[in-house]
């Protein structure tokens, strides 16, 4: 099977594309807007443009993941239109491009628990009605409905995965990454919130199982999935498993503000994705100590 990353250097792109490079059952093509003279099936995006026809044109792939994409709330908050170019514009152009060189190539998109906004009922299950709270979680959903029309209107097969809270090795923005940093270099931290706040995090490694479920599953009838663990964990708990790692005299305090765009509590109903074979391997515990154990070497 021939697939293409595009976004391949982003956090997920670049651990999605060793990955399947691992399995031989699996050719792999990445596609960003950085230059690598290094890999053989490496094809570069202008960033200014991104002619996806051309390398839907020039090259045949089964499968596509869209890893590609702006992933910062504030950031959307503040430069909207930036957000949508590359979230949502850019889905369609690619599954423009399928549908005119490629119809038969398949289509993961890489969306976002942020669709859900704030739900009023946890566990959040696929069929909750989406209310974002935020230009990215709007430019998200949009993203999910283009996948949805040209499955209705020219047969693209497609699915969209709503990835809740990722972490792992990798990562340099987030909770945990501010987290090390502060507890790194500060004995008083001041973190945004209540500490009650709570996420469904999701180890990389868990991901990028969770994603080959779906594909093997070959549900692409525009099929939403949750990506997920299906655990809720408190900020409070993280900082409590950080201080396991650095010293329990770390003083860390909230300051009660909620950042604009972000929700407050998160815990998948992962129903569906466990049906398809999915299975964590990854306890958050260990999780975070491997986490820091690499922030230490960079």
């Amino acid at each position: 099977m021939k697939i293409l990353i595009v976004g391949s250097k982003g956090f997920i792109g670049s651990s999605l594309a060793v990955y399947f490079s691992k399995n031989i059952n699996y050719e792999v093509f990445e596609c960003d807007v950085a230059v690598d003279y290094q890999k053989k099936n490496y094809i570069v995006i202008d960033a200014s443009n991104s002619d996806f026809h051309t390398v839907f044109s020039e090259n045949n792939f089964d499968l596509c993941i869209n890893c590609s994409g702006a992933a910062s709330v504030p950031d959307s908050i503040i430069h909207p239109l930036r957000d949508y170019n590359l979230n949502t514009y850019n889905v369609f152009k690619m599954l423009d491009a399928i549908r005119l060189h490629q119809p038969k190539c398949k289509f993961i998109n890489l969306s976002s628990a942020a669709v859900y906004g704030n739900p009023l009922t946890l566990p959040v299950k696929e069929s909750f009605l989406p209310a974002p709270i935020s230009p990215y979680g709007n430019h998200k959903l949009q993203a999910e409905m283009i996948c949805k029309e040209f499955f209705d209107y020219y047969s693209i097969q497609s699915c969209s995965l709503r990835i809740f809270s990722a972490y792992g090795v990798g990562l340099t923005k987030q909770l945990l990454w501010d987290l090390n940093k502060k507890f790194v270099t500060s004995d008083v931290i001041e973190l945004f919130g209540t500490g009650k706040e709570s996420r469904d995090f999701i180890n990389i490694k868990d991901l990028l199982i969770a994603i080959e479920c779906c594909l093997n599953a070959n549900k692409f009838d525009a099929d939403i999935i949750n990506i997920a663990n299906g655990v809720e964990i408190t900020v409070q708990q993280i900082v409590d498993i950080f201080k396991q790692h650095f010293s329990e005299t770390k003083q860390v305090k909230f300051n009660g503000i909620v950042k604009a765009g972000d929700p407050l509590y998160w815990r998948a109903d992962v129903t569906l994705l466990k049906s398809l074979g999915y299975s964590p391997t990854v306890a958050i515990e260990d999780g975070i100590a491997e986490y820091i154990r690499w922030a230490k070497t960079i």
